[in-house]
């Protein structure tokens, strides 16, 4: 059994800081478990252009609200508490915090822990 504390991790390894929020990563590869868990935080007004051209995401908002854009389509979603989207397609696309928006995220294969987003928004696979 893996038990992690949110607070133990803030300013360790695996809390990674961006312009614009954070994330707090509780499970990552050396894990063993086949995917990596994060409480992600991001401050209102922020927006980032993503795409995990190597990894799958799942992301479900437990706090605030915001728009997720899918930049092929140009469909724009609204996101708030209890609503879960899935790049199931390495989807390239643009998550906006309308309001301090929090996401609980799981991405597979997991990362390490301290990967930073490329120019193009994606993780590297390490």
């Amino acid at each position: 059994m893996i038990i992690r504390d949110k607070a133990a991790l803030i300013g360790g390894p695996n809390h990674s800081q961006f312009n614009g929020g954070t994330s707090v990563r509780h499970l990552t590869r050396v894990d063993g478990v086949g995917f990596s868990l994060h409480d992600t935080f991001l401050e209102a007004g922020t927006s980032l252009t993503l795409e995990y051209k190597n990894h799958i995401e799942a992301n479900l908002c437990i706090e605030g609200t915001g728009e997720v854009t899918d930049l092929t389509t140009n469909e724009v979603f609204a996101i708030h508490p209890g609503v879960s989207y899935t790049l199931d397609k390495h989807d390239r696309h643009q998550l906006t915090a309308l309001t301090d928006l929090r996401l609980i995220c799981v991405f597979n294969p997991a990362v390490v822990g301290t990967e930073k987003h490329d120019a193009d928004g994606s993780y590297p696979l390490l």
